[in-house]
C-alpha cells in the first residue's frame, strides 16, 4: 500500500525515491517499537501476575504442611493418650472437679488416684471432648506436643506460703469441693 500523498511529493519531483523509501522504513520502525513497548508492558504484567501467583501458591502450601504437621501432632496425642490413660471403672466414685476453660469440669476417679493428682503424679488430658488420667512422663510428652491437651499437670512449683493470706488457718484434710 503506497501513500497517495507521498506519490503525489514523488511525481512532482519534491522527493526522491531514496526519501520516500527511507520515510516508509522510518515509519515501520516506531510502528514496530510501539508495538514492542506495548508488547513488553504485557509481558512485564504476564510475569507479574505469574510471581504473585507463585507466592499465593507458595503460601498456600506453608499453610497445607503446618495444617498436616499440626494434625499428625493430634493423632499422636491422642495415640499417647489412649495407650497409656487410666483405666476408670465403677470403683471411681469421688468427683473431682477442675477448672478447664474458666469452665468448672469433673472426673470420676477413686482416692488413690485423687492423691496422684493432687502430688503432681498423674495429669488429666483431653481427648476428643472427654478427660482422661495419664502418667507423669506422658503428661510432660503431650505438653510438649501440644500444651492446649493437658487440662491439669501439677509440676512442683515453688510457692512460699507467705504469698497465700489463707496460709495461718488449716485446711482440713478431708475437705471436697
Amino acid at each position: 500500500m503506497s501513500n497517495p500523498f507521498q506519490d503525489q511529493l514523488l511525481k512532482t519531483g519534491l522527493v526522491s525515491k531514496k526519501q520516500a523509501h527511507k520515510a516508509r522504513q522510518d515509519k515501520n520502525k516506531q510502528q514496530h517499537s510501539k508495538n514492542s513497548k506495548v508488547t513488553d508492558e504485557t509481558k512485564i504484567k504476564v510475569q507479574r501476575a505469574a510471581e504473585e501467583k507463585a507466592k499465593r501458591d507458595r503460601e498456600l502450601n506453608k499453610k497445607r504442611v503446618e495444617q498436616q504437621r499440626q494434625k499428625a501432632i493430634s493423632v499422636e496425642i491422642n495415640q499417647l493418650i489412649t495407650s497409656n490413660c487410666l483405666s476408670r471403672d465403677e470403683n471411681c466414685d469421688i468427683v473431682y472437679n477442675f477448672e478447664h476453660n474458666k469452665k468448672i469440669k469433673r472426673i470420676y476417679i477413686n482416692a488413690e488416684m485423687k492423691q496422684q493428682v493432687i502430688n503432681g503424679q498423674l495429669g488429666i488430658a483431653r481427648i476428643e471432648g472427654r478427660y482422661e488420667l495419664v502418667p507423669l512422663d506422658i503428661a510432660e510428652k503431650i505438653q510438649q506436643r501440644n500444651e492446649n491437651r493437658i487440662v491439669i499437670f501439677n509440676e512442683e512449683e515453688n510457692t512460699s506460703d507467705e504469698d497465700y493470706s489463707s496460709s495461718k488457718y488449716q485446711i482440713p484434710d478431708d475437705l471436697t469441693w
